[in-house]
C-alpha cells in the first residue's frame, strides 16, 4: 500500500510541475517530442506529444501502473479470473475475438470453444440471410433487417455498421433503440414487413425499452403476415424461455453470456446485424483486427503498450491535472456513432 501511495504522490507532484507550463513551451524544450511520445502498433497511432506531459511524467505514470499491479490484473482477466468485482464475473470479450486460451474454462464450461461455436452458428445464419437461403415467409429474400436493442445491444453494432458502410453489400440494416414509439413507427413506414427480418437483442429478454419496441414490431409483422410473422423474428439472448414465449424459432436464437460486458458485446452474436450487412468474411476480419490488438495488449511491454498508455493518459488527465471531461472528435462522418459507444464502453 505504501508503494502505491508513494507512486500516486509522485504523479501528483509531476502534475503540479507541469500544470503551469504551456504546451508550446514543452515543444520548444524538446522539438523531438512527437518522436519520443508517439507510439504505433497494428496500424494504430497514439500521439501523447499533444498532452501536457513529458517523459519524466510518463515514467512516473508507468511506475504507478507497476505499483498497482496493472499488468498482473491484465493477466488475471486473460486467464478468466473474476475481475468484475461488483458482479463477481469474468470479463472475457477476448474469447469472442479469437485470441484466448483454447483450454480456458469458467465453471467447467469451455469458454473459447463455446464462443467459437456460437460465432459460427451466427455467421451461418447471416450468410443464409444474405444469400437468400434463409427466406421470408413467402420464399423471397429479405431486403431489410431491423435490430431492436438498447445500450450495448445497440450502440456497438450500430456504430460499426455505420463505420463499415462502404463494405455493406447485404440487406439494409436499421437500428431501433428509443422507447418513444415514433422511432419504430417512422422506420416501419419505409419498410415492407414481407421483406423484413426483426432481430430482438436483449440478454435477459426483459429490458423494458427493448420489449416495448419488440412488441410493436411483432404487431406490425402479424398485421401483414399473420402466423407467418414468427419466421421473420430472430433474437440474441440467454433467456430461451422468454424468446420461445415471444414466438422466436429456437434455430433463430443466438446466445449471450455473463462473461461479456454489454458494451464489449459487438464482437459476439450481438454483432449479427453487422455480419448480415458486411458478410461473414469481413466480420471475421473485424474480429481479427481486435484479436491483433489483444495480442499486443497481452505481450507488449507497458512502455509501448497502446491500451496501457491510453489508460495512463486518462489517469493523468483526470487524477493528475484534474480535468473533468474529454472530447472525442471523430475524423470521419462514418464514425459519428463512435463517441456514444465509447462513452458507455469507458464507463463500463
Amino acid at each position: 500500500m505504501s508503494d502505491t501511495k508513494a507512486a500516486w504522490d509522485r504523479v501528483t507532484k509531476e502534475a503540479a510541475r507541469l500544470t503551469p507550463v504551456h504546451l508550446r513551451d514543452l515543444f520548444a524544450r524538446a522539438p523531438d517530442r512527437f518522436e519520443r511520445l508517439s507510439f504505433q502498433d497494428e496500424g494504430l497511432l497514439i500521439d501523447l506529444s499533444k498532452e501536457k506531459l513529458d517523459q519524466d511524467a510518463l515514467s512516473t505514470l508507468l511506475d504507478l501502473a507497476r505499483a498497482v499491479g496493472l499488468e498482473e490484473q491484465r493477466d488475471r482477466m486473460l486467464r478468466a479470473d473474476r475481475v468484475n468485482t461488483t458482479e463477481r464475473r469474468a470479463a472475457l470479450h477476448v474469447a469472442l475475438r479469437g485470441d484466448a486460451d483454447p483450454e480456458m474454462e469458467i465453471d467447467g464450461v469451455p469458454v473459447t470453444a463455446t464462443a467459437h461455436e456460437a460465432r459460427d452458428q451466427m455467421l451461418r445464419f447471416a450468410d443464409d440471410v444474405r444469400t437468400g437461403r434463409r427466406t421470408a415467409s413467402d420464399g423471397a429474400a429479405f431486403s431489410d433487417v431491423v435490430n431492436i436493442g438498447i445500450g450495448g445491444s445497440d450502440l456497438g453494432p450500430a456504430m460499426a455498421t455505420e463505420a463499415l458502410a462502404p463494405y455493406a453489400d447485404g440487406p439494409g440494416v436499421h437500428y431501433v433503440s428509443n422507447a418513444d414509439g415514433a422511432h419504430f413507427a417512422d422506420l416501419s413506414l419505409r419498410l415492407d414487413p414481407a421483406r423484413t427480418l426483426v432481430i430482438v437483442a436483449s440478454k435477459t429478454f426483459s429490458t423494458p425499452e427493448t420489449m416495448e419496441n419488440a412488441a410493436a414490431a411483432r404487431r406490425w409483422l402479424q398485421a401483414a403476415l399473420g402466423k407467418a410473422a414468427d419466421t421473420h423474428l430472430a433474437a440474441v439472448s440467454r433467456n430461451l424461455e422468454a424468446t420461445a414465449a415471444f414466438g422466436v424459432t429456437p434455430a433463430q436464437v443466438f446466445p449471450m453470456w455473463d462473461w461479456v460486458g454489454g458494451r464489449y458485446s459487438v464482437w459476439s452474436s450481438i454483432g449479427l446485424p453487422l455480419a448480415i450487412a458486411i458478410g461473414p468474411g469481413r466480420f471475421k476480419a473485424f474480429l481479427d483486427g481486435a484479436a491483433a490488438m489483444d495480442r499486443h495488449f497481452r505481450t507488449a511491454p507497458a512502455e509501448r503498450n497502446l491500451p496501457i498508455l491510453m489508460a495512463l493518459q486518462t489517469v493523468w488527465r483526470r487524477n493528475g491535472l484534474g480535468l473533468h471531461a474529454a472530447a472525442v472528435l471523430p475524423y470521419d462522418q462514418r464514425l459519428s456513432r463512435f463517441p456514444a459507444w465509447l462513452q458507455q464502453l469507458d464507463m463500463e
